[in-house]
């Protein structure tokens, strides 16, 4: 009996056409209905439009919606595809990896660098993969992009015109296709660890700071009186931070103390931080700071977003944080 998939079409370059202006979603999923018939061999495709936006226009409650939608059709379907923009695309996979924690099925998200009307875009190879990794039987949230599934918490766009513009960061592929076909390596998907429940609810109160030399601590004290609730901050290194001349340590010390989650992380993509080998980092650990690990930056923060969607308790919010709860992290010992 063929597998049955839904494909979810949210616009992006893959469902592109050239305007005036440029380009811009304006396929409807029914418009490229013979070409995903094309790629998806055996197995029973439904599609439908969720929306038609350049992913720069997606937002978090673009995310919730859509993650209600999965939730309402998982149990008619062998799997789902979600065809999105690359640009927001890792915030996405992050996010729906949260809010659907311990789905049973394949959720899988995909896009391309060129519209699928194009004769030499990646669309329809992008398209292939996701559709048969849906088929697969392996439940969780995955990317699929230029020949290679992804941990959807772990994918990262880090190219921006490459077919290959996507990499796991700090973990394993899931898949690969090759002269050999997809090969599925199965003992690092991350197995369920309960019955699923939809969780979509989230805080959109939470900021994402780069540090750099000559920063100054009135900006993170400004975070505050705007009424944001997260942080997270991408330290150097390991994680570190300045304590001297500008104190970014003592000025994110009166912040937890008046309530804020603050998490740390690192601005080099790969390894992750290590806070407790630096003076800098101790001290950062010391005033309450969670640490990102190997996170990427976009699971670093929705994660705190999605936290704060369940809970404003600071204890409650470090005890969710410091746990490794889909695959996003790695905590060394």
């Amino acid at each position: 009996m063929s597998k049955r998939i839904l494909i979810i079409n949210t616009g992006g370059t893959l469902s592109s056409v050239m305007k005036k202006n440029g380009l811009i979603p304006g396929l409807s999923i029914y418009d490229m209905q013979k070409e995903l018939k094309m790629v998806s061999g055996d197995t029973d495709i439904e599609i439908e439009d969720f929306c038609s936006l350049d992913s720069a226009n997606i937002f978090p409650d673009d995310w919730s919606a859509l993650a209600q939608r999965i939730s309402e059709c998982r149990n008619d379907y062998d799997g789902i595809v979600v065809i999105h923009g690359t640009d927001t695309l890792a915030y996405t996979s992050s996010m729906l990896s949260f809010m659907l924690r311990n789905i049973a099925i394949p959720v899988v998200i995909t896009g391309s660098q060129l519209s699928i009307t194009n004769p030499v875009a990646d669309a329809m190879e992008n398209c292939r993969c996701a559709i048969h990794m849906a088929a697969s039987n392996i439940p969780g949230v995955f990317v699929a992009f230029n020949r290679k599934v992804m941990l959807g918490c772990r994918a990262s766009k880090v190219r921006s015109l490459s077919f290959d513009a996507f990499e796991s960061i700090n973990y394993p592929n899931i898949a690969t296709i090759s002269s050999l076909g997809m090969k599925i390596d199965t003992s690092v998907v991350p197995e369920r660890t309960g019955i699923f429940t939809l969780s979509n609810k989230y805080s959109d109160k939470v900021c994402m700071v780069k540090m750099f030399p000559g920063m100054h601590r009135s900006f993170i004290e400004s975070i505050a009186d705007q009424g944001y609730k997260g942080l997270y901050i991408e330290g150097y290194g390991i994680g570190g931070m300045p304590f001297l001349k500008h104190d970014f340590i003592g000025t994110l010390d009166k912040l937890i103390s008046g309530g804020m989650a603050v998490v740390v992380g690192t601005q080099c993509r790969y390894e992750g931080t290590k806070m407790d080998v630096y003076e800098t980092g101790k001290r950062t650990l010391d005033i309450g700071a969670m640490e990102a690990h190997d996170m990427t930056a976009e699971a670093a923060l929705t994660k705190l977003m999605w936290i704060l969607g369940i809970t404003d308790n600071l204890s409650e919010i470090r005890d969710y944080y410091s746990i490794n709860m889909i695959g996003e992290m790695t905590v060394r010992k």
